[in-house]
């Protein structure tokens, strides 16, 4: 019913906003990982940058969300929801690191979640081929973007890379599992208009 998955969005989207997802319960990456970052401002240089991920997995909530809500494939929409749970975990995680660094997630997360529904859902109307390029898209963009910080985080910092690198390992499996289900590629023009709205949430979640 139409209710029932109006309802069951905005549960999603209240629980990304208030912290309260549920994930699959992975362990924390960073955990046996010592925290031997100790200069204010390199704890200050990774708590932006982990503020970005942050936001990123907020994208990545409502991305998966919008692209299960707007399919009709039962198959697609399971697998598009296991990947949304993985997301969920990084999503944990990164407050996790947020809190250890005495940071905070991005004050623009209701625009990065309303955004991400909306292409989600946007591209799952499209069509399979479409709804699983998308995927194969964000996740190649996020995956460039994950290896730029495990190379630019503060050099002590192994906490946070080890989340980030996590992370990474499960965007390509998402990645990988999209073309196997029969991704098609995207118009360049999407590819570019998604590139750049990628800098502006990179831009805009690093100091807002």
């Amino acid at each position: 019913m139409l209710s029932d998955l109006l309802i069951a969005n905005l549960d999603n989207a209240l629980r990304t906003l208030t912290g309260l997802q549920a994930g699959s319960d992975r362990p924390y990456p960073g955990e046996e990982v010592p925290d031997t970052l100790l200069r204010p401002w390199e704890r200050q240089q990774a708590g932006r940058m982990m503020r970005v991920n942050h936001a990123g997995e907020v994208m990545a909530q409502a991305l998966y969300t919008g692209q299960a809500a707007g399919t009709a494939d039962p198959e697609l929409k399971t697998q598009l929801e296991h990947a949304r749970t993985e997301e969920e975990d990084h999503l944990r995680w990164c407050q996790t690191r947020l809190r250890e660094l005495n940071s905070r997630p991005s004050l623009l997360a209701p625009l990065w979640y309303g955004a991400g529904w909306g292409m989600g859902f946007l591209a799952a109307r499209q069509g399979r081929g479409t709804n699983l390029g998308l995927v194969v898209a964000v996740e190649n963009q996020v995956e460039e973007h994950l290896n730029s910080h495990l190379e630019s985080l503060p050099m002590d910092d192994e906490r946070s890379r080890a989340v980030v690198a996590q992370m990474r390992d499960d965007e390509v499996g998402h990645a990988a599992t999209a073309e196997s289900l029969g991704a098609e590629k995207l118009p360049m023009p999407v590819r570019m208009a998604m590139g750049v709205f990628s800098k502006v949430l990179t831009r805009g979640a690093l100091w807002i």
